[in-house]
């Protein structure tokens, strides 16, 4: 049997079997929102590191979010929209088990800042007097670090183990990228050990940190509802919702993705699950997280104010 076996060293992306007009359609949509996202969220970098003022534990988790949405992007979008202007065009084994990696790095590393971010948003509401003495220059590197370092670990763990299964056909991957659960069911061996990894990485990286940040939340709310200031009170309230709903749409198309029991269409389910990862978070993250805080509108202006007065001059 062996001896007939023929090695995958390439595979095809099916993406969605539409027809050549939707396909164009959908090319000049998602191109708008892959530009749309990346002008977003280097907006947020640029005025991060331009306005000192910025400085602050907030911004700097705010700033490795929005390099993770970049990155994370850049990781999917483009092989997407390779796809949809030439469907039948491979990927080799070397590059897909490479989008794989670097997609579950920054997805993981994305879980975490959230929950450090819920973290630094309870300590700056529940401890004000604290915050500086809790939130130091010292703590914000390590939890940033250890942010991205689980996440490339636990990547690794996974692609390692991807690496180790035979593929000897079909090579057709029924997604529009190397997604770790699509990959894994053309491999022609047992893969009961990468499910449980993948379980087992699912609770701890998915409900774990949702329940760490629901519970920072929920400080979060009975400390509001302490505010006199009805003013101070609604503008906390309209911060939190805010990042509920990030938190929400990500953590919750996730569990739904690698932990739900599976319908009769579970490609097809994954594939339009896979969008609100690739194109909608990180378009929403610049937009909720910072374009409507006031500090980052005020860094905007003056940025721009100070454009033109040097244009002027």
């Amino acid at each position: 049997m062996k001896e007939n076996q023929t090695v995958v060293t390439e595979f095809i992306l099916l993406g969605f079997p539409l027809g050549p007009r939707i396909q164009m359609v959908l090319f000049g949509l998602f191109s708008l929102l892959y530009a749309s996202t990346l002008l977003g969220n280097g907006v947020i970098l640029g005025l991060i590191l331009l306005d000192p003022r910025l400085h602050t534990p907030m911004y700097l988790f705010l700033s490795h979010l929005a390099f993770v949405d970049i990155a994370y992007t850049c990781s999917t979008v483009p092989q997407v929209l390779v796809n949809l202007l030439n469907p039948a065009k491979p990927i080799s084994y070397a590059g897909c088990m490479t989008q794989t990696f670097f997609f579950l790095t920054f997805a993981h590393t994305e879980c975490l800042l959230l929950v450090v971010m819920s973290y630094d948003r309870y300590v700056a509401i529940c401890h004000p007097l604290r915050y500086s003495v809790i939130m130091s220059w010292r703590v914000q590197k390590v939890l940033a670090i250890a942010s991205w370092a689980c996440g490339s670990l636990l990547a690794l763990v996974h692609v390692g183990l991807l690496l180790k299964l035979p593929f000897c056909g079909p090579h057709e991957i029924n997604h529009f990228f190397c997604e770790l659960l699509s990959v894994l069911k053309l491999a022609c061996a047992d893969i009961w050990l990468n499910q449980a990894v993948i379980l087992a990485a699912a609770v701890f990286i998915l409900v774990g940190p949702l329940c760490l940040v629901l519970v920072s939340y929920s400080r979060i709310l009975a400390a509001i509802l302490r505010i006199q200031s009805q003013e101070g009170r609604r503008k906390a309230f309209s911060t939190c919702s805010s990042h509920l709903c990030v938190v929400g749409l990500f953590f919750g198309s996730a569990i739904v993705t690698y932990m739900a029991p599976k319908s009769h269409h579970p490609e097809e389910q994954q594939k339009i699950l896979f969008l609100f990862y690739s194109f909608f978070n990180p378009l929403l993250n610049p937009l909720i997280y910072s374009l409507r805080n006031a500090e980052v509108k005020g860094a905007l202006r003056r940025l721009l104010c100070k454009e033109s007065s040097s244009q002027l001059v």
